[in-house]
């Protein structure tokens, strides 16, 4: 089977592209406006890098035309903080760079597109404490807004041209290398900048408890939802839990602190960085119709996450 990936050589297009390579793919290939060959390390060798701009329509259709692909990895686009900063910019990532790789890929008779989305596509007035996929999506951020437009644009894809669209709204993804600012990006900063001897401050309560969920398995649930028989996917765009149950700030940090000794964590609480995310959320659809189920849980973030800073220190400079 030939992949390809938008955003490749990203934090999440990286991780899924050793998982496609360590199942026997050769030579995905990786869209990205800035191809960068650190994170792919050793195995920079066994793909096909390509610069391009999703919102240059030229740029996604001739990458389609020539690299043929069975399925197209969507990952691609503006995260929440660049988004609030430069709304045109994502309109032309996010927005026209969908529809860019959903009509290239009817062109060029694509089977399969699986699309990134997130929690960020809730807003904050949802009414109860649980999320799930049929709770109200009306986002407060503009990064959320276009990654529910996605999600409609790829359902009319599918109804209309029978294109095999799916997609996973992501909770905060944490792993090493994380580089894009954002709300809950202290779980990641604090593991790394602590494994560096420094101290770190947490801009949350202590009692936040944001679902979050291991690069490793958020890799893995993109090649597994687009495995299942399509048959079976009914919900068509998922929203995943993570780890349950959520582990609050408080808890990650004795976690850290149990594994380095002496680490030093503080709290600082900044309510302008708060999230929705801090909700619980039901991802039995995605258990049922695809087996979906997390691997690794918080204690196994953390210690795989410490082993990864010292087994491969260059990819995460």
């Amino acid at each position: 089977m030939a992949s390809l990936i938008t955003g490749g050589t990203g934090f999440l297009g990286v991780e899924l592209t050793r998982l496609l390579l360590e199942r026997g793919e050769t030579k995905p290939v990786l869209l990205d406006l800035s191809p960068s060959t650190q994170r792919l390390d050793d195995v920079a060798d066994r793909v096909n890098l390509v610069r391009g701009d999703l919102g240059n329509f030229s740029d996604v259709l001739d990458t389609v035309k020539a690299s043929k692909p069975d399925v197209i990895y969507h990952l691609g686009g503006m995260l929440t903080l660049l988004s609030e900063a430069h709304p045109s910019a994502a309109m032309r990532a996010n927005v026209l760079g969908t529809f860019h790789v959903l009509e290239a890929a009817r062109l060029f008779g694509v089977r399969q597109v699986v699309f990134s989305s997130s929690l960020a596509t809730y807003g904050m007035d949802i009414h109860g404490d649980v999320i799930d996929d049929y709770t109200l999506q009306r986002p407060s951020r503009f990064y959320g807004a276009t990654k529910v437009f996605g999600e409609h644009m790829g359902r009319f894809y599918k109804r209309k041209y029978g294109l095999d669209f799916r997609g996973i709204r992501y909770p905060s993804i944490i792993g090493p290398g994380v580089t894009t600012p954002g709300a809950v990006q202290y779980m990641s900063w604090m593991i790394e900048e602590l494994a560096k001897g420094k101290p770190f401050v947490i801009w949350t309560e202590p009692e936040t408890a944001i679902p979050i969920l291991y690069f490793k398995d958020a890799a893995r649930a993109l090649v597994e939802l687009g495995e299942a028989p399509l048959e079976r996917i009914n919900t068509v765009v998922y929203v995943l839990a993570g780890v349950k149950p959520t582990p609050a700030a408080q808890e990650l940090a004795n976690m850290v602190r149990r594994r380095i000794p002496g680490a030093e964590i503080s709290f600082a609480p900044d309510p302008s960085r708060l999230d929705v995310r801090s909700r619980q959320i039901d991802d039995s659809n995605a258990q049922r119709e695809w087996n979906w189920k997390p691997m690794y849980d918080h204690e196994r973030i953390v210690d795989d996450f410490l082993q990864e800073l010292r087994l491969h220190p260059q990819r995460y400079i």
